[in-house]
């Protein structure tokens, strides 16, 4: 099957972070998938950034074993991505490296990217970057959920609306959607009665009490209102007449949040049993699920766009109340694998003056998302009869548990999911190689206009540019070791990774002392040509700080006579 090479950047993929968030989750969990279950030669592993090598093996360690041969790309080696044909970054922002790729040719190889949020304005713009940065129909971008695709497509739409309307736009890049959930490895969530006795007796829970589990990010204002869930839990409470245990698993931005935001839920469900538990333990992660007899999560978020966790329950046997939202509503099967609570926004047009306050800065992103929750209703009655109904019927729980894990094995498992990313990179391997050449006029532009070299961009803020003409001299010092006793110097060494090497500016200095002076020509003509574009820069350099001078006077020649005042 088709390959990509793994853009590793620990940004994507470690879940050992203060400030944990879903695409950290997913992205760990992606790459202990791929590394288990890709069916390829080899691996190929981008290095994004500029860590030490040591830092790409520990996160590559904490994946798991490599069960094949790993083949390491420099960060700038971008001519070798075209074996693998594909890169896979695990963000929607795509289009920046599509103007890098042109260096090498736009069917060098094919980018894939990744939705998370799609609701943030970086977000947004790395949506529009598709449409007007040189992406191609062999790119593409993998929708987690058919509501996050159809978002994506809409948002795509309006954007390519305001580009024809305002601008004229004929032709704009059209790279492939596809819509693959994200995966999950269903073992690592396996029920442990070991881990449930350990769990209960920790938290001070009767073996035969039912018991509640909610897991995730402790925001009510970017993430989900657990109002919803208390509120449910403790209608359901007052239903079944039962004491119901709810474990709270997760973790919030600071201890005052967290403080917060447990007295806070705890205001709405006075007769349930709340049992706070810090989540970010990768052991609590994974074994936390084996306490619990179902999973709630109703999400009302416009943030999700798939959501882990429901997944994550159903592989732990767990039957699911959720929110018909979002990806929840392509993972959890009503009245299969668990109940999906109807929700209820607003009608499209009545959020305007929030993204319009959003853009300008007077609303945060937090309060932004927080409010468009806040106007998100979700079923109450229907969500405490779904979980009086499992809290009643322990067979009810069996059945839907053992469906959701079967679900699970057969469809959400990475085992099951990685295939279809490798077969959409084939369908992208097949676009690619039928690429037709690009124009001429448009094959030139290797560059990203927005991202202009400075000396073009700023051409006309000196006097002139150094021209092959100019001849040279020498300045303050008279040979190399005088000239490397000033270059030395800390206000000489600011950009030295910039210039010519010392050996290369002891050649033109040695140069210049045999002749007496010499023409910028002379110089470069005597310098590898490879070499010839930063030696001479590197003169301005040598200029500046004095080791070379011009041989004729500036056209700004000081003024004669006296100055005025004088």
């Amino acid at each position: 099957m088709s390959n990509a090479a793994i853009y590793l950047h620990p940004d994507g993929y470690r879940t050992d972070r203060a400030r944990l968030m879903g695409r950290h989750s997913a992205g760990e969990s992606f790459l202990k998938g791929f590394l288990r279950h890709a069916q390829v030669d080899r691996f190929h592993l981008w290095k994004g950034g500029s860590l030490a090598h040591e830092a790409y093996e520990a996160l590559l360690a904490g994946a798991g074993p490599l069960r094949r041969d790993a083949r390491w790309i420099a960060p700038r080696n971008r001519q070798g991505l075209s074996d693998p044909g594909c890169v896979f970054i695990p963000s929607p922002t795509i289009g920046q490296e599509a103007w890098w790729r042109r260096r090498y040719g736009p069917a060098h190889y094919s980018l894939c990217g990744l939705t998370h949020t799609t609701a943030s304005h970086r977000a947004i713009a790395a949506l529009e970057e598709l449409l007007t940065c040189p992406t191609e129909s062999w790119d593409g971008l993998i929708c987690t959920s058919a509501a996050v695709r159809t978002s994506v497509e809409t948002q795509l739409a309006l954007i390519a609306e305001d580009l024809r309307g305002r601008m004229g736009a004929t032709r704009l890049p059209s790279p492939q959607l596809a819509t693959i959930p994200l995966g999950i490895n269903g073992a690592d969530f396996a029920q442990d009665p070991a881990a449930r006795a350990v769990w209960r007796e920790r938290l001070d829970i009767p073996p035969d009490a039912i018991v509640a589990l909610y897991v995730g990010r402790l925001s009510a204002r970017t993430k989900m209102n657990p109002a919803l869930m208390a509120m449910a839990l403790e209608q359901a409470a007052q239903q079944t007449g039962k004491t119901i245990y709810w474990i709270v698993s997760g973790w919030a931005g600071s201890p005052e949040d967290w403080d917060a935001y447990h007295a806070a839920t705890q205001a709405f469900c006075p007769s349930i049993v709340y049992r706070p538990v810090d989540g970010r333990e990768a052991a609590t992660r994974f074994s936390i699920w084996s306490a619990a007899d179902l999973f709630i999560s109703l999400s009302d978020n416009i943030q999700e766009t798939f959501g882990l966790t429901p997944a994550e329950a159903m592989a732990a046997g767990l039957p699911c109340v959720v929110t018909d939202w979002d990806g929840y509503r392509d993972t959890v099967r009503h009245g299969v694998d668990g109940f999906r609570i109807p929700t209820f926004s607003p009608r499209p047009g009545l959020g305007e003056d929030l993204a319009f306050n959003h853009d300008n800065g007077w609303l945060s992103y937090d309060n932004y998302v927080g409010a468009a929750a806040q106007m998100t209703a979700v079923d109450l009655p229907a969500a405490a009869n779904a979980l009086s109904a499992l809290i009643d019927n322990p067979g009810l729980r069996r059945t839907m548990g053992a469906a959701g894990r079967q679900r699970i094995t057969e469809e959400l498992d990475w085992s099951q999911v990685i295939p279809r990313y490798q077969a959409f990179w084939g369908e992208l391997a097949d676009r690619r190689a039928k690429a037709t050449p690009e124009a001429p006029d448009q094959a030139r532009r290797l560059v990203n206009p927005r991202r202009t070299d400075p000396f073009t961009l700023f051409a006309a803020y000196p006097t002139r540019p150094l021209q092959a003409s100019d001849r040279l001299r020498l300045g303050a010092a008279r040979d190399w070791p005088g000239a490397q006793a000033i270059l030395s110097r800390n206000l000489a060494m600011a950009g030295r990774w910039a210039m010519a090497s010392d050996e290369e500016c002891q050649a033109v200095l040695d140069l210049v002392v045999a002749t007496g002076e010499a023409s910028v020509a002379d110089i470069l003509a005597a310098m590898p040509a490879p070499r010839r574009p930063y030696v001479e820069r590197s003169l301005l350099w040598l200029m500046k700080f004095d080791i070379l001078r011009l041989t004729e006077t500036s056209s700004l020649a000081p003024l004669q006579g006296d100055l005025p005042g004088a």
